[in-house]
């Protein structure tokens, strides 16, 4: 690696040419595998070989050309899961499974085996429901629910499994040693053979009839003898194919990749019946549907730093989820293929066919032939290890997969809030004076960030004594206004002798390595740096200890983190990232493990917040790079978007994908990081914002500056009115959280999971459920003048939540919409909590009375729900102290009742207002009833044109049972 010495390291550094990052056929193990598709390898299950375990089911698979053989078990997971894994049975040494991300050894149940046909093997769980099918030959694994088969493993014959190598550099020794001399002994013997055979032919010629056969015979034994010492050549002839192949070595660019024992690549396919939709894969800037992939144009998997990354297009960018999942009518699906090396994935579908002729005998039948898709995986490196996620819902599936990686941490309610950040607000008098800016200009915001350049030198752990001298003090002014502060940490640490952080780490080994044995150096914004090894846990432990008060000087407790930078980000490096191998923890290469980088910073960030507070406080720590599981630690986001429109309208694919795949606190930039937006774009992002679910503004240097205020006094109203709009919601927002939190419910959501039957909402990606009560359009498209909005469910009807105009489901409605226009519809049947007045921030709103929006469904009622607790701390888990309210209507009657008596929170809140949409007679009279049997009548206003009712002025104790009586 060139050192950077002292030159300055901008943002030219990584605004890079995109170039520089590989497409797939510069991927040599995508080539190898591709091209070993062509010869049809096939692979035999040993069915005789299986044994069954405490935990599992194992067998050999044998390769029929090369006869050694690999090691299957199957696992049965409660909850539905089954889970294949394939390795070397005897490896040359132990082959890299991912630890840290499954939360803990999922507990096995105990699968029932009974010989199917001759050569196979059935498997069943205890209910017989669900089986795994095991063809011997060809290796093939069938997954039957309920006496159908809805998905394949292998069917395809795409199994591939390179196994592990005796080093190059040993191998050459001993062919130096030991094999060139048994070749010239075998070569030496064959020559001879078939040189005795000649003269004896020769000699016998006078005694054979036709001369011409003879020398034929003889012409075929001398053309043999040169083949076979041609063969014995063959390693010197086939170098240029081994190059091209990436065997020992790979090329790109100026940097080649040694790979000391040789490729490792796994590939294996999935063939899933009567699916034609597909979800998943994070990250791309991609549609949320999968595509069809063809030649070379595979989704990568590889965690990169892609400034401005190109939209529509299938190359890896910031963090990786080897997670998909597969719908159709009645049935959902999930694979997680759990594998941290870099990874690519194709997709093809086959479409259904009415009918297809076949021959039966003399006659000609008809045969539907439902639709499949087809998925291969393939893997640098590590080991087949596969979770088949059996659904039969979609929330079976988010279940089954949170069992296994977690689900999303509880965010502490501040986080909910808006955040505004930029790279970089200059000094303290900067922050004092945006800070002041919302105020002047009654926007409320939560959080103001700081970029790198708060820091000495672009070293973490530090402050600028020039900008910042006096870092408690500015965090005083926020605390005042309950407001909070978050600072950038990345990985990379400058290499500086008389920095602290560096020389401990440096002193304790905690970088990681490069392939000589020394530290791994590489240039990043401090210039040259090492990178942190956080795979190891010391690592990580050290890292935590970072975060105390007495070793983050200048921090308080107010004060969170962002880790960036953290694919490992490694400006001039091959992609702008760390070398493949480079050498962690437990001497795995980079390449074994490159994608769980991220997921392993955050980790430790999070635990040294909580560590932070002696395991009191919530942490808040969002991070670029992520990995499955990164939920547990906090939020993601999008990374380096641009002020364009086309950005805005992928930003809504991107987080539903995010969302879907277990990760739901994750946002994009309002108003795109790189360039300067218009006025327009900037409005209509910041409404688009304020409805997903991390809500940050950001930009990076030399744009203009962009805070809310300073596009004139008509488009601070409007983003004032969006920024608002996001505050009036948070009680429905915290406690969608709780339930992604407690149940793995997404907070937003394609429409396909509230509406699971209808195909029609299986590719819609411009509009997404927040909850099950709110449909959310956004306006990404420039001077709109009417959005076409699809209102789905045919029993379904919904509202306008501006205007309280209502429409039937199951249609599509042109909606005219102005520049201040949000198109948001609550759903009939559904009851949301809002807060009806706005603080500064959400600290001014903890007692802040409430209102309920009652939207009623065809019959007449509805149903809504509230969690609440101290909104910071972890005693809502420790000690119960949480409110979990629910709100129903039914017959007249709105009711509020305990949801989960376990929890216990003091809350002097009331319900103040309650407004009834879909109510289609005027009331005689409203009266409160509590639960001591007081009676009080309400003054109430009705609306006969919208049949909506008002009522105003209650005061209703959000803790307490009471009913609200309409007659």
């Amino acid at each position: 690696m060139e050192a950077a010495g002292k030159e300055e390291i901008s943002v030219e550094d990584e605004a890079v040419d995109k170039n520089i990052f590989k497409d797939c056929s510069k991927i040599a193990f995508y080539r190898r595998q591709k091209q070993q598709l062509s010869t049809k390898s096939t692979y035999q299950a040993l069915l005789d070989s299986a044994t069954k375990g405490k935990d599992s089911t194992k067998f050999q698979i044998l390769n029929e050309a090369t006869k050694v053989p690999l090691l299957a078990e199957v696992y049965g997971i409660e909850g539905n899961i089954f889970r294949l894994k394939i390795n070397e049975e005897t490896p040359l040494k132990p082959r890299y499974e991912v630890p840290d991300v499954v939360t803990s050894k999922p507990r096995t149940v105990r699968l029932i085996s009974s010989s199917g046909d001759a050569g196979s093997l059935v498997l069943a769980d205890g209910k017989g429901d669900l089986k795994c099918h095991i063809t011997a030959n060809p290796f093939k694994v069938d997954l039957v629910s309920e006496e159908e088969v809805v998905m394949s493993i292998n069917s395809l014959g795409h199994l591939y499994f390179e196994h592990l190598q005796v080093p190059l550099k040993k191998r050459r020794r001993m062919d130096e040693h030991g094999e060139n001399f048994n070749k010239e002994i075998e070569n030496t013997k064959r020559t001879h053979q078939l040189k005795d055979k000649i003269t004896e032919m020769r000699n016998t010629l006078e005694g054979i009839s036709r001369l011409d056969d003879a020398e034929e015979e003889i012409s075929n034994l001398e053309d043999r003898a040169t083949k076979e010492n041609k063969e014995d050549t063959s390693v010197d002839a086939s170098q240029e194919n081994q190059e091209d192949l990436g065997l020992w070595e790979e090329k790109f660019g100026k940097f080649v990749d040694v790979k000391v024992n040789g490729p490792a690549s796994i590939g294996l396919d999935f063939s899933l019946h009567g699916f034609e939709h597909l979800y998943g894969i994070p990250q791309h800037a991609e549609s949320h549907q999968l595509k069809n992939t063809g030649d070379g144009d595979a989704y990568r998997l590889y965690n990169l730093d892609v400034y401005g990354y190109k939209i529509h297009d299938k190359m890896g960018i910031y963090g990786s989820v080897p997670y998909l999942l597969a719908h159709k009518p009645g049935r959902t699906l999930g694979i997680f293929w759990l594998n941290a090396s870099e990874t690519l994935v194709e997709i093809n579908t086959e479409p259904a066919v009415k009918y297809t002729l076949t021959q039966m005998g003399p006659v000609a039948a008809k045969q539907k032939v439902r639709s499949r898709t087809d998925v291969h995986w393939m893997s640098e490196s590590g080991i087949i290890d596969v979770f088949l996620l059996t659904g039969p819902t979609p929330s079976d599936v988010f279940k089954q997969y949170s069992y296994l990686t977690g689900t999303q941490a509880m965010p502490p309610l501040f986080s909910l809030g808006y955040h505004q950040c930029r790279w970089n607000y200059e000094d303290e008098q900067d922050v004092k004076a945006v800070d002041a800016g919302f105020d002047e200009h009654d926007i409320p915001y939560d959080v103001m960030w700081l970029d790198i350049e708060h820091t000495e030198g672009k070293r973490y752990f530090t402050w600028d004594k020039k900008r910042f001298p006096n870092p408690k003090r500015m965090q005083e002014l926020l605390r005042n206004k309950k407001r909070k502060l978050v600072v950038i940490s990345d990985p990379h640490i400058k290499i500086d002798p008389d920095y602290s952080v560096y020389a401990e780490a440096k002193e304790q080994g905690f970088f990681v390595r490069n392939h000589e044995g020394g530290d791994f150096e590489g240039v990043c914004w401090p210039g040259l740096s090492s990178y942190l090894d956080f795979t190891n846990p010391k690592v990580r432990e050290w890292y935590s200890s970072l975060f105390t008060f007495s070793a983050y000087q200048g921090s308080t407790d107010i004060l969170y983190i962002w880790n960036d930078m953290n694919e490992p980000s490694v400006f001039r490096g091959p992609e702008l990232t760390m070398q493949k191998n480079a050498i962690h923890h437990g001497n795995w290469e980079h390449r074994e493990l490159h994608n769980i980088y991220g997921f392993y910073q955050q980790m430790a960030t999070a635990e040294g917040l909580i560590q932070r507070s002696k395991g009191k406080e919530r942490p808040f720590v969002l991070t670029r790079s992520f990995f499955a599981g990164s939920q547990k630690y906090g939020a993601v986001w999008t990374g380096d978007n641009t002020a364009e429109w086309s950005y805005l309208k992928i930003s809504i694919p991107m987080l539903l994908t995010l969302s879907i795949t277990g990760i739901p606190f994750c946002g994009a930039d309002v108003g795109g990081f790189i360039g300067n937006p218009e006025a327009e774009l900037l409005v209509r992002w910041y409404q688009a914002g304020a409805y997903q679910p991390f809500f940050r503004g950001h930009a990076t240097m030399n744009t203009k500056r962009r805070e809310p205020w300073l596009f004139g006094e008509e488009h601070t109203r409007l983003i004032r009115e969006a920024i608002r709009q996001r505050y009036t919601l948070l009680p429905y927002w915290y406690s969608l959280f709780y339930r992604a939190h407690m149940a793995a419910e997404p907070v937003m959501r394609p429409l396909w999971i509230e509406f699971p039957e209808e195909l029609n909402t299986f590719g819609v990606e411009d509009e997404y459920m927040l909850g099950s009560a709110l449909l959310v359009h956004p306006v990404t498209e420039p001077k709109a003048t009417t959005v076409s909005v699809f209102l789905p469910g045919s029993n379904e009807v919904w509202y306008d939540s501006k205007t309280g105009t209502y429409w039937e489901g199951a249609c599509t409605v042109k909606i005219p919409v102005t520049l201040d226009t949000i198109p948001v519809f609550q759903r009939g049947g559904s009851i949301v909590p809002i807060k009806t007045t706005i603080g500064k921030s959400t600290g001014y709103m903890t007692d802040s009375p409430y209102g309920l929006r009652v939207a009623l469904s065809t019959k007449g009622s509805a149903v809504g729900e509230l969690y609440l607790d101290d909104g910071h701390s972890f005693q809502y888990l420790h000690q119960k102290q949480f409110l979990h309210r629910k709100f129903s209507f039914l017959s007249g009657v709105l009711t509020n009742s305990c949801a989960d008596k376990r929890g216990h929170h003091p809350s002097k809140c009331v319900v103040e207002r309650v407004f009834v949409l879909g109510l289609k007679k005027q009331p005689s009279s409203v009266t409160t009833h509590s639960s001591d049997g007081k009676e009080e009548p309400v003054v109430f206003t009705y609306c006969t044109t919208m049949s909506t009712l008002s009522l105003e002025k209650l005061s209703l104790n959000i803790g307490a049972d009471w009913e609200v009586h309409i007659k």
